[in-house]
């Protein structure tokens, strides 16, 4: 075996483990039917030590994040420029999800035994923000049910911390190795992934039918197909508004080592030396290069921005529940956003973004898995979005703070 089949492998291990175990888990469902509920409860072990280590785990990747920032560094109109670029991107490659799975509905033909647990959408959107946003018991802030709130009050507790300056250094090191320690915990969770997921497929396919599939291959071809058609026309428009004809040459002629590097590795910060050599022949200014890449590997997401709206909109279709509301679009668009941010620094981050799905919208843990191996099916195509929507977006970021010609002056 060559290296680079062997760095192949390694890369896509973990993928190739779960689907291996879905693949076997659907096997047993559909010869053993709904007498696969005997394996159920190993689905529910595993799903019970993910949420007993979410909370901890999204408490200490916060704070320990946000106390560790150089406050010698200010904000200046870079930053500013490349936030908005990135808010910006993520929430049009959302948007236009939605417009597609509006134009090509997911079909919802399944039929559940599982009720919602919590109905989010029967309180008034007063009531349902406050809710969502806060809790009036400390100890209710310890629940996954109240997994917004708890993000806001990590939040909080890291810029505390950031604030309280020499004296919280005792206190940093504790968030710091907390977000260690919980990481690797979540490492070690993870590796039971494709038996607990294998067991709870095979319990779904048993119980709901081959039906199943036609949810997860819809989703497949709306996510492949319009990942596809963003990358090839929304990429080139961004480079076009970036630096015009030249501008869409310079990009895709250097774009295709990035593209390759982000297929092979399936890591979006595997991927930043690639992306810094290529903002290099793309004449985009160090200055910018060296801030907007590697902060666009954790923070920004267009792929995961792309699959977020997919998954929930399978949960939605499977539930027999109408995607189209506006509240549910509205409400959808702020997790995509709280999704992007959170997810990058965290391993397996994207699985903390689904429970924060299910926490929500109130559904029940049973729609977890649905949600968790469309996520896996996916990763590939949305770590290709990722990683070389960074470099894209520093070309645009140029743009904004360099002016039109910017690239003109370089050549």
């Amino acid at each position: 075996m060559n290296e680079g089949t062997s760095g192949f492998l390694k890369n896509y291990a973990s993928i190739i483990r779960l689907l291996l175990g879905i693949t076997i888990g659907t096997f047993l469902g559909l010869f053993l039917g709904k007498q696969v509920e005997v394996i159920k409860p190993i689905g529910d072990i595993f799903l019970n030590l993910l949420f007993t280590a979410v909370i901890p785990l999204i408490f200490f990747a916060i704070a320990s994040s946000i106390a560790n920032i150089d406050r010698s560094k200010k904000m200046g109109k870079v930053m500013l420029v490349m936030i908005f670029v990135f808010l910006g991107t993520v929430l049009i490659s959302a948007i236009l999800t939605i417009f597609t799975v509006w134009i090509f509905p997911l079909p919802q033909n399944i039929e559940t035994a599982a009720n919602v647990v919590e109905e989010v959408h029967s309180a008034s959107f007063g009531e349902q923000a406050t809710s969502l946003l806060t809790v009036n018991e400390f100890s209710e802030l310890l629940s996954r049910k109240s997994m917004l709130a708890f993000i806001i009050f990590s939040l909080f507790i890291g810029f505390a911390t950031l604030r309280s300056g020499q004296v919280a250094e005792p206190f940093k090191k504790f968030l710091i190795a907390g977000d260690e320690v919980m990481k690797q915990f979540l490492i070690m969770i993870m590796k039971l992934a494709p038996i607990g997921l294998g067991a709870y497929f095979a319990y779904q396919v048993g119980v709901f039918g081959p039906q199943l599939f036609g949810t997860y291959g819809h989703s497949m071809a709306i996510y492949y197909g319009f990942c596809t058609f963003y990358f090839i026309v929304f990429f080139t428009l961004y480079a076009f508004i970036a630096g015009g004809i030249p501008g869409v040459k310079i990009f895709w002629r250097n774009n295709i080592v990035p593209t390759f590097t982000a297929v092979s590795t399936c890591s979006s910060v595997a991927t930043i030396p690639a992306n810094l050599a290529a903002a290099r022949a793309m004449k985009i200014p160090e200055h910018i290069s060296n801030l907007v890449i590697p902060l666009g590997a954790p923070l920004h997401k267009d792929g995961s921005s792309v699959s977020s709206i997919i998954k929930i909109a399978a949960v939605f279709a499977i539930m027999g529940k109408d995607f189209m509301d506006p509240g549910t679009i509205l409400m959808a668009l702020g997790i995509t956003i709280i999704v992007s941010m959170v997810e990058g620094g965290i391993p397996n981050g994207g699985y903390i973004g689904e429970i924060l799905v299910m926490t929500v919208y109130g559904f029940p843990v049973e729609m977890l898995p649905v949600v968790m191996i469309i996520g896996t099916l996916v990763d590939p195509m949305a770590t290709v979005l990722n990683a070389t929507g960074d470099t894209v977006s520093a070309m645009l970021v140029t743009r904004f703070t360099e002016g039109k010609n910017w690239l003109k002056t370089a050549i």
